[in-house]
């Protein structure tokens, strides 16, 4: 119910009371609101209640169960509240009525609904036609009630009969026209969401609802019989509750009871708490989506933790009852299980791809190491490094392990392979290139230093190398290491790789050679352009024999 009617009827209430004070102390009991007066023919206001409900400042939401005395309504309201008889509502042992007027339960249950903290009230009536009352003081505590609550539970006895309906028909007439005077005629009365609550031995086969609706159902009346016209009025008036009612059943057969096939208050407050354990439920979903996966099992097991105690708190605030919430709370972990075993291989699966792809990554990087055009021993440390380093910081989740070992593996026999192939393939590097060198020191660049120096590297390695070393004996030699300590600084620096610009740099060098023995040798005479040898025999000052 609208927190609007609870204001209006709590002011209207507190303006009756110019002065009376009681300082309640302990709110865990339930307080009069209407009582009847020393007559029972009419209501008077209880303090005790209103001040109960006073010093709530959230919006309230009321419900109320009527229905005859001795029907059960007090102890059904202590089964929802998961309280004994003996500290709930006041039940009665004799054949007469035990609760006079409508009481509440003074402490309210907290609940968010559609994000709004909203404080929910347990109103417990009086029963109608006990002895010793007037027909016009039942339908005054119905007409109230049904002013008052949000959701009415109207317990009925076995079946469903005519004055049941009369009852109810005249009750939210009364209803309306109470609200209207209060509240202006040009405001419509909205009617309590109605649950009927039947209590039965024999159904006919047909299900609760069906009976109801078959019970507030026009007769036909083709005769034009003044009774039935009357009947039918009586049910046009409740078109008013239109679709918001429920009903459910309550069966007296202990063979049905000792089998469980009939819904128990218990089963009343899980129907309650069904829509709190989806909301739940949902709450803790929508954060495991959050997750950016994958993640570590223990940073996924904490998130689980996490989004579960949420839940559960919010559950906790929320739910009906205490006792009865137990085989909830066992659902909704149960749910909340089958949900994270989902996520467990979604994360699972995230990481297998994410790592795969690393390595798969790392596997293509070690195989273009292995055909450098200039080999070079940091440059592979380097990219291997690199390789090791970014798949220890990106892989992430269960797969981890399992990838790591393969990751080790192919590591290492790559590098194998590059260490046995790179001093085979350096040594022949500078044989050819100290054949290259031969040639540009002897008929480029004419300076003889070079060719020299290019010519005892030549033999070093291909004589000198052969008369006294085995080849694998020449790698462990401190001349060889002098070789790759010097061709590593060439080769590879952070600052420039000749393996990547090693074609460029030699074109734009040649390039440069060509110009400079084309056009740089002019200002010396032709005699630069070609390696002629010095002949005296046939110089220009030759004497002709004539």
């Amino acid at each position: 119910m609208e927190i609007s009617r609870w204001v209006l009827l709590l002011s209207f209430f507190l303006c009756l009371f110019a002065s009376g004070s009681f300082c309640i102390e302990n709110f865990h009991q339930a307080f009069p609101i209407v009582e009847p007066d020393p007559g029972h023919t009419k209501l008077r206001l209880s303090r005790e209640g209103l001040e109960a409900i006073e010093r709530i400042t959230t919006p309230i939401a009321a419900v109320a169960v009527i229905g005859p005395y001795r029907s059960g309504k007090s102890f059904l309201l202590n089964q929802l509240l998961s309280l004994s008889c003996f500290e709930g509502f006041g039940v009665g042992h004799m054949r007469d009525t035990k609760t006079k007027g409508i009481w509440v339960w003074g402490t309210p249950i907290e609940l968010d609904i559609d994000g709004v903290s909203t404080s929910v009230l347990y109103l417990d009536t009086e029963g109608f036609e006990s002895v010793g009352k007037s027909n016009v003081y039942d339908d005054r505590i119905f007409a109230l009630a049904n002013v008052m609550s949000s959701v009415l539970i109207y317990n009925l006895p076995e079946t469903i009969r005519e004055a049941d309906i009369s009852r109810l028909s005249f009750a939210v007439e009364l209803a309306e026209e109470f609200y209207g005077r209060v509240k202006g005629q040009d405001v419509a009365f909205e009617p309590a969401k109605l649950l009927w609550l039947i209590q039965r031995d024999f159904l006919q086969g047909k299900s609760v609802q069906e009976m109801v609706d078959e019970a507030l159902r026009r007769v036909p009346n083709n005769d034009g019989n003044k009774n039935i016209d009357m009947v039918n009025q009586i049910r046009d008036s409740l078109a008013i509750m239109g679709d918001n009612s429920t009903a459910f059943s309550l069966p007296q057969i202990l063979e049905a009871l000792n089998k469980g096939e009939i819904p128990s208050t218990g089963s009343l407050v899980e129907v309650f708490n069904k829509g709190i354990l989806d909301r739940c439920l949902k709450l803790y979903s929508e954060n495991m989506e959050k997750l950016g996966l994958p993640l570590s099992e223990k940073a996924l097991q904490d998130a689980h933790e996490r989004s579960r105690v949420d839940a559960m708190q919010v559950f906790d605030q929320q739910h009906f009852g205490r006792h009865h919430a137990k085989k909830s709370v066992m659902q909704l972990n149960e749910e909340i299980e089958k949900v994270y075993k989902n996520v467990i291989l979604a994360n699972e699966y995230q990481s297998s791809k994410l790592c795969e792809a690393l390595y798969t990554g790392c596997e293509d990087k070690m195989d273009q190491l292995q055909v450098l055009r200039l080999p070079s021993m940091a440059k592979f440390n380097a990219g291997f490094l690199q390789c090791n380093r970014s798949f220890e910081f990106e892989c992430v989740g269960p797969s981890k392990a399992n990838y790591e070992r393969r990751m080790k593996k192919m590591l290492g026999k790559s590098r194998s392979l590059f260490i046995k192939e790179y001093n085979h393939r350096l040594f022949n590097w500078l044989v050819a290139f100290s054949l290259v060198m031969v040639v540009v020191g002897r008929f480029i660049i004419k300076f003889i230093l070079i060719e020299i120096g290019a010519w005892i590297l030549f033999i070093f390695l291909e004589t000198y190398t052969r008369m006294f070393w085995s080849a694998e004996s020449l790698y462990y030699n401190p001349a060889w290491h002098f070789i790759v300590a010097t061709w590593e600084t060439l080769v590879y620096s952070p600052i420039l790789d000749l393996d990547r610009w090693a074609l460029p740099m030699g074109f734009m060098l040649a390039i440069a050679i060509v110009y400079w023995r084309c056009y740089g040798g002019r200002k010396h005479g032709t005699r630069w352009l070609l390696p002629l040898y010095n002949n005296h025999k046939s110089g220009p000052n030759r004497p002709r024999s004539d």
